[in-house]
């Protein structure tokens, strides 16, 4: 059953670890030339930052995509026995860094070691001439690390040893705001270890918890909690596989990523349909939804501002909670791997995350993995 598990942070309670946002979304991928390309092409992102060999970088080459307030680093390899081949031959393209927008990052260090984190990158102190950035980091599930990033003296493109970057194409933007949330799927009886892990050691709250009656199908079935940090700013849902007859989308996901990781990355827009019908009309492909579901929708979700038709034409989906309702659309797998994919999100006064639509959706998903042959 859909709960809400603790109740928000009041005045009193002391944040231990204020962050003021998503910095960066790192992948490492097999050619970042390239993926950078995919993604200013097909998702509107303009490339504005670079290193590499031609910036004295010997090791690795990285491009930084931005939209609105998102940021994307796509990174690669320079050599076969870098650790970032070693992740891509493990996994393929995928999210290495969740880096996080902090005050002090040392602080943010020292507090979530403290309280068991495992350090991955000691606080460092980053210089040229545009000021100085302090970055530091500890793992969280899988392979995948959150990285603190404090830059509140640096005023360049985007870190020290990057430089800026102009494509000789044209940028056309589809309206994507910024990151909503990113999903992390883990390993069987798993979920709660992450739970704990991001109320110890991060100060986040459970918000929502989805069992295996709100997440499933005839087939297959998850269960998913969302965490959230101190001031809401931040919202990880995790998911781990629960029994069923056929093979879930989470167990799909954990054997081609070959570990735990991130699922997807929710990123929101103030015009679904214009974005949508953009990224449609670039080549990105979505899930298909049947239009039985849209001859009862307004029946359980009541009045919308939009009209149905472009709405059921696109393929985007709807759901109401208190506050409000959103509208939502899902990618298919961004890469030949069925990993990592993209929802598309609207909300208009809503703060859930679509349990309304979980069972369409969730057949959408067994329509591919049937295709695929790994249902």
């Amino acid at each position: 059953m859909e709960t809400l598990t603790k109740p928000a942070a009041t005045a009193q309670e002391v944040d231990f670890l204020p962050i003021m946002g998503t910095d960066y979304v790192e992948f490492y991928v097999g050619n970042a030339k390239q993926s950078a390309h995919y993604y200013q092409s097909a998702f509107g992102y303009e490339p504005v930052a670079f290193c590499g060999l031609e910036t004295g970088v010997k090791d690795k080459a990285s491009y930084v995509m931005q939209q609105n307030k998102i940021r994307l680093v796509l990174t690669t390899a320079l050599s076969p026995d870098s650790p970032i081949s070693e992740h891509v031959k493990k996994h393929g393209d995928g999210v290495k860094v969740i880096a996080l927008w902090v005050d002090d990052a040392r602080k943010s260090f020292e507090e979530t070691v403290k309280r068991g984190a495992k350090a991955y990158l000691q606080p460092v102190t980053e210089k040229d001439e545009y000021g100085e950035v302090v970055r530091s980091g500890i793992h969280t599930y899988g392979e995948t690390v959150h990285i603190f990033v404090e830059r509140k003296n640096y005023n360049g493109i985007f870190l020290p040893g990057f430089k800026p970057y102009k494509s000789m194409k044209k940028t056309e933007p589809v309206g994507l705001k910024y990151v909503d949330h990113m999903v992390g799927n883990v390993g069987w009886n798993e979920m709660n270890t992450w739970v704990k892990f991001y109320e110890d050691v991060m100060g986040f709250r459970n918000i929502l918890t989805f069992d295996d009656k709100d997440i499933s199908t005839e087939y297959s079935a998850l269960m998913s909690k969302v965490m959230s940090s101190g001031d809401g700013r931040i919202k990880f849902p995790i998911n781990e596989p629960a029994e069923g007859k056929k093979k879930s989308q989470v167990e799909e996901y954990l054997d081609f990523y070959g570990s735990q990781g991130v699922q997807h990355i929710a990123v929101a827009t103030d015009n679904i349909i214009e974005t949508v019908t953009n990224l449609q009309q670039r080549g990105v492909e979505f899930l298909k939804i049947p239009a039985s579901y849209y001859e009862t929708v307004l029946d359980r979700v009541g009045h919308i501002d939009e009209d149905l038709a472009p709405l059921k034409d696109l393929g985007i989906l709807i759901d109401r909670d208190e506050e409000g309702y959103l509208l939502q659309i899902f990618s298919k797998p961004v890469e030949d791997r069925p990993t990592l994919f993209y929802e598309i999100i609207q909300r208009k006064g809503a703060n859930s995350f679509g349990k309304g639509n979980f069972k369409a959706l969730f057949e959408a998903i067994e329509r591919e993995q049937e295709l695929r042959g790994t249902l």
